[in-house]
């Protein structure tokens, strides 16, 4: 048969299920699979989708594919496309076997079940949960999800669902999984009430009931506002492929065109003409702005001139791949670009690789791309390569250095770089390397004491990113004061109250101290204090000297409690020591299993000393701390400082930094405690990080994202955070910023005060003593050197910058060979059995290195029979909350003393116990080698075994 007449009986069939076709192929995605389709055609397709709807797009993709022109092979490049694509329902109608008309008719049926059940439908399903699980039934492609996800970011979750029904009914036998997936949701209220008036989508025919009569046709109104408008298309014409024509389509909402201003400009020029700079702008300045204009940009160049035009942003925290993808770079590149978002939390399982080569730009967080590239490096059909790429943007990129993910990435960069230059030389092939864009508010001082080493820091900064110029406003400086606006600084110190409580536990220190014989050679309370107990601790430990080493323990407990007196309640201090004490009096009671009787542990005289201690004072503690005569005079003038911002302003915003979490936490207590505040309308919440704590358990990645938005929204205008608010969160500007209590570095300082960005804001430190207010002094200062650094180097004769820049990259690669080296020589050089473990308490020794195994690389678990003898269990509800994920039945806790060695952990249904090397004693078989404590396991430097699920069985038998 010629080829003519073969494409005739094609044109045929296109031409008879054309208005099936039209209804359901979705233009966008499937005119990138059609490389044989002309350019300008593609373009004037995109034009009639985003003024007329996709309908009308759809039908124009099929007048040009009959009219024709038509390169060989044009119908399964267009069949492929569809299934591509997950148009499954339009490729099904080119298929050898097209639906017949009862499969039609069921079909139809089905679609028009969904219409009458619209409104209800509407409010039944959670559309961004249901997308991610219909993408992984194939009923959604990667384009759907983020259609849905887009439409959910603007319009809401009932947009969304509107995006959801119109898409998967455009499936091939969609009905009775998206049924499962409703189910496996447990969202069984949605699937009982589709399946419950019609019969099986495969049936020949459908139920007769009066559910389908056309006065139950939802009108095209919204359903939450019942107003009509171009926001989504009638329901008749999504689900029955009407022909009106007028109706607009627009679901994907316009791209607004990234105008920058004078100063974002300026930055961005060299950028631009497609060098490496670094982007340093103030926080609320619009540097991420800048960043997606330049890769809009730099695609566009390049792809108009045919080479590869990939960009890759690495961000350092989960949260900024949801916000830079949602805020950013999605508005405004959608259009045109193929974008996506990964991160550790992501729930679509694609492979980067994958990810990569299906789109323009991908958003994720640094390690993900280390990891790919390590792996690439041991296997060449795994993972990415830095060539894959043509523009890297890094995030926060002061970051970039020491042992940072952007650093190792950056000296992967370098390390090219070094060769591409040696292959030119020879006329060898070299490999193409991608444009970096760094991106900070403050690259810091680096800790330099003086401007030259504040050069230097600037310097490696450059070097590190191989940046042609570092980038900061110059020639529109006023342009860039009237958009960010420059709080008003104040720092207030709190004058030297009586406090009778830290009068009282530095009494109960010194008597601790005496009993123990530690002379210390720091004050009570201090920083310095701390330090000095912890390495005692240690010492002690290591040398078996128990007194001491449980003194030193509880000696920290009670600097503690001072450090918590200084900046919120008394009683605050005094519930953390009566928490610890009553944990410690338990764990030295503990069950015997056996007789379920409570039996004492081997409570030696220290245990008793200490304990009885506290309890002696316990009561005049109390006393003391319910006094609101002796509140500390922070907390008189954080209260003085509230009530004046939002008494002069009734809409007044703000956010507190402090230290720890358990500051905030307290700290949010008080405010909430107080009326006062309630009455002058302060609605307060906490704000603290994602990383696991043993005190307070952590915000999870949603949990953040929604204190955040309600702080946007105004339903919280006060925030209690600690630094994970500083630095890259979308957090919607402040009227003033409170530091309280907490001095850190420059970096910091610039980051926080930049959260304060509305008119008239304020910047406020809360400085307990003379040597807050010193350290504040000292970052201004280091501020300002940090600026006549950064104009240094750029004033810098060009050949001495580039000498300089290549000096300070040969001493990164350098400094990373040896460190490795070294790492190489010391890893692995241990058997497990020539160490052993001791209990950091009672030094007792707990087992041997050949018993410990490993679970998913991380768990460090013993099993045997011996080991189980040696502990108890015990219950910590922190613990159970914070270790959720795979579940863990408490602590485990030395019969001995007490001590807690770790947790039980359930693995594949088994209980099994898994340590912490913090709670040990490691002494080595090498007498060479001397008696050390690790916090981490990595720090040790032997491999042990994978943990053998079958092993644990056999002993369970043997049993």
């Amino acid at each position: 048969m010629s080829q003519d007449s073969e494409d005739e009986k094609r044109i045929y069939l296109i031409e008879f299920f054309k208005p099936r076709l039209v209804k359901y192929i979705e233009v966008s995605p499937v005119l990138d699979y059609l490389a044989s389709l002309d350019k300008n055609i593609k373009e004037q397709l995109k034009i009639t989708k985003q003024n007329n709807g996709n309908q009308a797009a759809a039908e124009q993709l099929i007048n040009y594919l009959v009219k024709g022109p038509r390169e060989p092979g044009w119908f399964v490049e267009f069949v492929q496309a569809l299934k591509e694509t997950k148009c499954s329902r339009a490729a099904q109608y080119l298929s050898p076997e097209p639906p017949t008309p009862s499969m039609e008719a069921t079909q139809d049926c089905l679609e028009q079940l969904i219409i009458v059940l619209y409104p209800e439908l509407l409010n039944k399903i959670d559309p961004k949960e249901t997308a991610i699980r219909c993408q992984a039934k194939e009923l959604c492609s990667q384009e759907d999800v983020e259609a849905i996800n887009s439409a959910i970011d603007q319009k809401g979750e009932t947009q969304g669902n509107r995006e959801l029904l119109t898409r998967i009914v455009k499936k091939h036998q969609w009905f009775s999984e998206f049924l499962n997936v409703l189910r496996e949701l447990g969202n069984d209220s949605a699937a009982d009430y589709l399946s419950g008036t019609i019969c099986d989508e495969n049936a020949g025919e459908h139920s007769e009931t009066g559910a389908f009569s056309p006065q139950h046709q939802p009108a095209g109104q919204d359903s939450e506002t019942g107003t009509s408008g171009p926001q989504h298309q009638p329901a008749e014409e999504l689900y029955l492929g009407g022909e009106n024509k007028d109706t607009p389509r627009s679901r994907e909402s316009p791209v607004p065109e990234i105008i920058l201003r004078d100063y974002q400009m300026e930055v961005a020029k060299p950028a631009l003409e497609g060098k490496n700079i670094i982007v340093c702008l103030p926080t609320g300045s619009g540097k991420t702005r800048v960043a997606v204009y330049i890769t809009r940009e730099h695609l566009k160049k390049r792809q108009n001139q045919g080479l590869t035009a990939k960009a890759i942003v690495l961000v350092n925290k989960v949260p900024l791949v949801e916000q830079h993808y949602r805020s950013e770079f999605l508005p405004f590149l959608k259009d045109r670009f193929r974008i996506i978002k990964i991160s550790g939390d992501s729930q679509m399982k694609i492979s980067f690789r994958k990810a990569v080569q299906d789109h323009d730009v991908i958003i994720c967080t640094a390690q993900i791309l280390e990891n790919s590239l390590i792996q690439a490096a041991e296997d060449e059909e795994e993972g990415v390569h830095m060539s894959d790429f043509s523009l890297i943007v890094i995030d926060e990129c002061h970051h970039t250095q020491k042992d940072a993910v952007y650093n190792n990435i950056m000296i992967r960069y370098i390390k090219h770089k070094s060769k591409n230059l040696k292959n030119r030389k020879m006329v060898k092939e070299q490999v193409m390397l991608p444009q970096i864009l760094g991106l900070t508010a403050s690259p810091g001082v680096g800790g330099a004491s003086n401007l030259k080493k504040a050069e230097d820091h600037i310097l490696r900064i450059c070097a590190n990113l191989d940046a042609f110029k570092i980038m900061t406003v110059q020639e529109n400086v006023e342009q860039l004061k009237k958009q960010v606006k420059e709080p008003n600084k104040e720092v207030k110190k709190a004058d030297g109250k009586e406090n009778p409580l830290a009068d009282k536990i530095k009494d109960v220190m010194r008597k601790i101290e005496k009993y123990s014989m530690l002379f210390p050679q720091s004050e009570h309370g201090t920083q310095s204090y701390e330090q000095w107990v912890i390495q005692t601790e240690k010492k002690a430990a290591k040398e078996k000297k128990r007194k001491e080493h449980v003194c030193s323990e509880h000696l920290r407990k009670y600097n503690d409690a001072l450090l918590i007196s200084d900046i919120i309640r008394m009683t605050d201090a005094l519930t953390m020591l009566s928490k610890f004490y009553d944990e410690e009096k338990k764990r030295k009671i503990i069950l015997n299993e056996d007789s379920e009787e409570a039996v004492p542990t081997n409570i030696d005289e220290t245990d008793r000393f200490l304990i009885g201690l506290f309890y002696e004072h316990k009561e005049q503690l109390r006393a003391i701390a319910a006094n609101p005569n002796y509140e500390n005079e922070n907390l008189n003038m954080l209260r003085e400082s509230l009530m004046e911002e939002f008494t002069r302003n009734n809409r007044a915003r703000g956010i507190i930094f402090t230290k720890t979490r358990q500051s905030a936490v307290a700290l949010n207590q008080w405010i909430s405690d107080n009326d006062k505040f309630t009455e002058v309308g302060i609605r307060s919440s906490y704000l603290i990080g994602a990383g696991h704590n043993s005190d307070f358990s952590p915000m999870t990645q949603n949990e953040q994202k929604t204190i955040i938005h309600k702080f946007s929204t105004g339903e919280f205008n006060l925030l209690v955070a600690t630094s994970v608010a500083e630095e890259g969160l979308d957090i919607k500007e402040c009227n003033f910023v409170i530091r309280y209590g907490l001095v850190t570095n420059e970096i910091s300082m610039v980051q926080a005060r930049g959260r304060a960005r509305a008119e008239d804001s304020a910047y406020l430190l809360v400085a307990p003593n003379s040597s807050a207010v010193e350290r504040n002094s000292v970052n201004e200062s280091k501020e300002e050197m940090m600026h006549k650094a950064i104009l240094k180097v750029q004033k810098m004769d060009c050949a001495i910058y580039f000498e300089k820049i290549k000096e300070f990259q040969q001493q990164n690669i350098l400094e990373k060979k040896m460190k490795a080296k070294k790492t190489m020589q010391k890893t692995y050089q241990l058997k497990p059995s020539m160490v052993k473990f001791h209990c950091r308490n009672c030094s007792n020794y707990v087992c041997s290195g050949e018993d410990i195994q490993v679970i998913e690389g991380m768990h460090h678990v013993n099993t045997t029979a011996k080991f189980s003898a040696l502990y108890c269990k015990g219950d910590n509800k922190t613990l159970l909350k914070k270790f959720a994920d795979y579940q863990t039945n408490g602590e485990i806790i030395c019969k001995g003393c007490g001590k807690i060695w770790g947790s039980m952990m359930v693995h594949k249904g088994a209980e099994v116990p898994c340590l912490k090397v913090c709670n040990f004693i490691v002494k080595y078989d090498d007498k060479k080698m001397t008696t050390e404590t690790y916090n981490k396991w990595g720090e040790l430097n032997i491999r042990f075994p994978a943990f053998k699920y079958s092993d644990l069985s056999s002993d369970a038998d043997d049993d």
